[in-house]
């Protein structure tokens, strides 16, 4: 559940809370926990995945704002934001409950 939550600190981190929080649960858990190994590697990938779309959707918007078409891309940045929290606070209660989750569209990048 703390893997998935501390990913909410990028709320107060610009950003790299989102994967330094879940990062941090992981490595210090995944030898000892078997659940919190899975979870952890989930929330850390699903983060990276989001990173790497915010990185790429903001400074294409950031380009492409001299053409003033930009702001497109930043409405879909923002959407991405909106559905990363809604995505993250479900990720957290069903860890908290017990059940496995899994984020979709996500790269496994860390297996």
């Amino acid at each position: 559940m703390f893997a998935h939550l501390s990913a909410l600190s990028a709320l107060f981190t610009g950003g790299l809370g989102a994967i330094i929080g879940p990062l941090i649960i992981w490595l210090v858990k995944k030898d000892t926990m078997p659940f919190v190994d899975d979870q952890g590697k989930e929330a850390l990938n699903f983060n990276i995945t989001v990173a790497i779309a915010m990185a790429v959707l903001i400074g294409i918007g950031t380009i492409l704002m001299i053409v003033l078409i930009g702001f497109l891309f930043y409405l879909v940045a923002f959407a991405l934001g909106v559905a990363w929290l809604v995505v993250v606070v479900i990720a957290t209660i069903k860890a908290n409950e017990g059940v496995r989750y899994r984020y979709p569209m996500t790269l496994r990048l860390i297996k």
